[in-house]
């Protein structure tokens, strides 16, 4: 059994501390007010800042970044953060574009993480598409990890990444039998696309839960920014419609507070 506390931050970004190991996922940290284009015409303004401040973390030993070129999923300040952790593990393409301790995957590929005195930790790439088909040449390259670790009562922490639901993250559910995932959500739209959608609504994680059937489900990416179409009232509404079971999946992790979690 592990004990694993989660802090989430704000958006994606969320603090994972368990047996000695420190890893962040997808640094955001810059202050509210700012906006961002994310290219195409489309941009997004940031509504709240971080929960706990960068100069507040502990040292990281890994941080897990889904993509690099979007602003939400690594602003200034958290780019300013990449240097000084032990490793980080990105998309192929993302990990031309940094400097350091960087490990590039693509989906299906699989890079350990190791030290002294802790449970190594086998960081799986998993495929996201963040956006409607064909859109990749658009929205660029996306990846999700599922970490894997000795003594794990549930089965492997799956961390979603920016995607909508589509064919290959069903089989990817399947195949990884998460016992816990981190479950990007917002439904983020853009003016200029209508009714496009750009990461998971709360109707489409209903389909992904009946498929990888994990234990629980942590949300984030969901608030604190201009382009997401769901808030957490919004997913709620949602859940109140799908069944119950699944419904009861979902724990809401508090801003800024560690919270444990049995992964």
């Amino acid at each position: 059994m592990t004990a694993v506390r989660f802090t989430h931050i704000g958006g994606p970004t969320v603090l994972i501390e368990f047996d000695g190991w420190r890893l962040l996922t997808d640094p955001t940290f810059d202050p509210p007010g700012q906006t961002y284009s994310f290219g195409w015409g489309t941009s997004s303004r940031k509504l709240a800042g971080p929960a706990l401040a960068a100069a507040d973390l502990p040292p990281i030993d890994a941080i897990l970044l889904t993509h690099t070129h979007h602003g939400d999923n690594l602003d200034r300040a958290g780019r300013d953060l990449l240097p000084a952790a032990a490793t980080v593990v990105t998309t192929r393409s993302g990990a031309r574009t940094l400097t350091g301790a960087v490990r590039g995957l693509r989906a299906g590929e699989m890079t350990r993480l190791e030290a002294p005195g802790r449970p190594p930790i086998d960081v799986t790439a998993t495929p996201c598409r963040h956006g409607p088909p064909l859109s990749r040449p658009l929205t660029g390259e996306v990846i999700g990890f599922a970490l894997t670790w000795p003594g794990q009562e549930y089965g492997p922490l799956w961390i979603t990444g920016d995607t909508v639901y589509h064919r290959a993250l069903r089989r990817s559910a399947a195949e990884v039998r998460p016992g816990t995932v981190l479950l990007h959500l917002g439904g983020v739209g853009f003016p200029l696309t209508g009714r496009l959608r750009y990461t998971m609504t709360a109707r489409q994680a209903v389909r992904l839960c009946e498929k990888a059937v994990p234990r629980t489900v942590l949300p984030v990416h969901y608030e604190g920014w201009q382009h997401f179409r769901q808030d957490r009232e919004d997913v709620e509404r949602d859940l109140r419609r799908a069944p119950r079971w699944v419904g009861g999946l979902f724990h809401w992790l508090p801003l800024g507070t560690p919270d444990p979690v049995t992964v």
